[in-house]
């Protein structure tokens, strides 16, 4: 059993949040009972995750992608009235943690992904501030057809592909999610491939015009990883029962 403030104030810490301007409140967005024993992790704090915590008897839900985004209506009403009131009800913490999950060094979604790819991790760059966009190499050059056929069995889909040349991949960078713009930062590094989540319609210009291959993996299936190895770490620091619950998501 661990204090609520004391978890927070040890995860504020580890993740360096001050360091962040994010788009969303980071540490605890809904305030639950004051001891926990139990959390659950995963990666968006859908009513489908609340309510799955609730059933698992959670006293705490840690994700990457919480509530009260910068610009979103502030009415509590519909959706947010019903994902809310489920964990008022229930006095289940909602704690997210969105850009230093991103970032971590050891337990984040960046680094976690390059682990799980079996990637060399080099350096991390990028114009944010701090850079999110890790940069590394394989052990062998591999071709296109086979960065695809290696992300489809590990995230379990199968990435979009836009061909940047016929080049074999040595070097590539990185970004989990909704990070498709830091492509031409990733070209300007000399990077053979570029993988992250999501795709716009300006990517297939840039990879083809700057010579790199680009992998979108999907934005949820790239994101997996960190918010698990946080709570896993978690667990292990306080004593706590701690389950990564995956509900499905295409994008």
């Amino acid at each position: 059993m661990v204090e609520l403030r004391e978890l927070l104030q040890y995860t504020t810490n580890l993740l360096e949040v001050e360091r962040f301007a994010d788009y969303a409140p980071n540490g605890l967005q809904v305030e639950g009972r004051s001891e926990l024993t139990r959390i659950v992790s995963g990666v968006t704090a859908s009513l489908e995750l609340v309510n799955a915590a609730v059933d698992a008897g959670a006293d705490a839900l840690l994700v990457h992608h919480g509530y009260f985004w910068k610009g979103e209506n502030q009415c509590i009403t519909g959706m947010k009235m019903r994902r809310l009131q489920t964990l008022l009800q229930h006095e289940i913490s909602l704690i997210a943690y969105h850009l230093p999950l991103d970032a971590h060094p050891q337990y984040g979604n960046n680094a976690m992904l390059g682990q799980l790819l079996g990637i060399e991790y080099v350096a991390t760059f990028g114009p944010s501030n701090p850079p999110l966009v890790m940069r590394g190499k394989f052990s062998q050059a591999i071709t296109a057809n086979e960065l695809s056929a290696l992300l489809n069995t590990k995230l379990g889909r199968v990435p979009l592909h836009i061909a940047g040349g016929d080049q074999k991949i040595s070097t590539v960078a990185w970004c989990s999610g909704g990070a498709q713009g830091y492509l031409e930062a990733a070209a300007l590094e000399g990077v053979d491939a570029y993988i992250s989540g999501e795709v716009s319609e300006q990517t297939t210009h840039v990879a083809r015009e700057m010579g790199v291959h680009y992998f979108a993996a999907g934005h949820h299936a790239t994101e997996r990883y960190g918010v698990e190895a946080l709570g896993i770490h978690l667990c292990t620091k306080f004593d706590l029962k701690h389950q990564f619950i995956d509900m499905n998501n295409p994008v």
